[in-house]
């Protein structure tokens, strides 16, 4: 291959990387996100004070990554599919929370402000839920790659690992049998076509 072709080549792929960069950000920025206030950053790791939030949910598996049918039975109720026939906006990010096996989590989609104000419409489409996510102190990682179970454990272990040197204890006993929440949630913010070092996801911690 000539030169020339050569750096045609390397231009082209240079302004692909770039336009696929270019539109995950705008993407990502064009959605409500949940609010937050950052208490103390330390590269990767936040602790952040949440509010109250409204969510819809329903159970899925952190690998299945919606296409077990989850994200459209969430997708539907925002698109119509609730006792309102409402149409609701899409926000960032999608929460993950584990509830009672490793297993299975709850995916919820947060609600609008606006919506979480007026009043959440009750769903019609089965296995969907409507609950509050309380507020509250939160231990935070952010990390690129593909969310699925291994990384979102190993970014816990590592969230973890730096909470124990900062002297902070998560909201909820481990050792607990009687507790029914491990208090860690998973959170992606960015569509499916977004490539994996693109992607922001997090794993939270809630704290005491």
């Amino acid at each position: 291959m000539s030169r020339r072709k050569i750096m045609t080549v390397a231009t082209i792929a240079v302004l692909v990387t770039g336009g696929v960069f270019l539109l995950s950000r705008t993407t990502r920025a064009g959605y409500e996100s949940a609010e937050y206030k950052v208490i103390e950053s330390d590269g990767e790791f936040e602790i952040r004070e949440y509010p109250d939030l409204m969510l819809v949910a329903t159970k899925t598996k952190i690998d299945a990554e919606g296409r077990d049918g989850s994200f459209m039975k969430l997708f539907r109720y925002i698109s119509g599919a609730n006792e309102a026939e409402q149409k609701i906006s899409m926000t960032t990010p999608v929460f993950m929370e584990n509830d009672q096996a490793d297993s299975e989590v709850q995916m919820g989609f947060v609600m609008p402000k606006e919506v979480a104000v007026e009043g959440v419409p009750s769903p019609t489409g089965p296995d969907v839920d409507v609950r509050k996510r309380a507020g509250g102190r939160f231990a935070v990682i952010r990390f690129p790659g593909k969310l699925d179970k291994k990384l979102a454990k190993e970014s816990e272990a590592k969230l973890r690992a730096w909470m124990e040197t900062k002297g902070l204890t998560a909201a909820v006993n481990e050792e607990d049998e009687s507790n029914k929440t491990s208090g860690v949630e998973a959170a992606s913010y960015d569509p499916p076509f977004t490539p994996a070092a693109l992607r922001r996801n997090e794993v939270l911690i809630r704290l005491k």
